[in-house]
């Protein structure tokens, strides 16, 4: 989810909801800490140099239970960023900590925001020898001609 789309949805919210992937919400009474971005400039094992860049929010759970975040208030939290900051229309990656802190990637599934899981993965697996992903087939399709199957109970096998 881009910035863009996150406030094109906070208007049309009651309240601001996250959710984790495992179905755990977050706590009602988070805070978002921090907007900004976040710059990552690596090379991959393949040897090419990329660029990344992504807004980030940190969410943070405090011991103010009657602390309720508004989409209005996240909206203008995200305004004033854009304008002190220059943050651009990039990916949201959203820092949350459970046992420590974890990155995720931001969807809205029609009611509340869910944080999905990020994975690791290599971009050169051209280059740093990984295999190529093979089809799965079923045994039973390996051989579909007549010739080369036998049914159950005909005494071939």
């Amino acid at each position: 989810m881009k910035l863009s789309d996150i406030k094109n949805i906070l208007p049309n919210l009651e309240n601001v909801v996250f959710q984790l992937e495992n179905g755990a919400f977050v706590p009602e009474h988070f805070h978002v800490t921090e907007v900004g971005t976040t710059n990552k400039k690596f090379i991959d094992c393949g040897g090419v140099i990329r660029d990344e860049s992504a807004v980030n929010f940190q969410l943070w759970n405090a011991n103010d239970f009657e602390h309720r975040l508004k989409p209005s208030k996240l909206l203008n939290i995200i305004k004033l960023s854009e304008e002190k900051l220059n943050i651009q229309d990039f990916e949201i990656e959203v820092e949350y900590q459970n046992e420590t802190i974890g990155r995720y990637d931001l969807e809205f599934n029609g009611t509340h925001f869910i944080l999905k899981n990020k994975t690791t993965a290599c971009l050169a697996q051209e280059a740093c020898g990984v295999p190529a992903s093979k089809e799965k087939i079923g045994l039973t399709e390996l051989y579909k001609s007549e010739a080369n199957s036998c049914s159950p109970n005909s005494g071939c096998c």
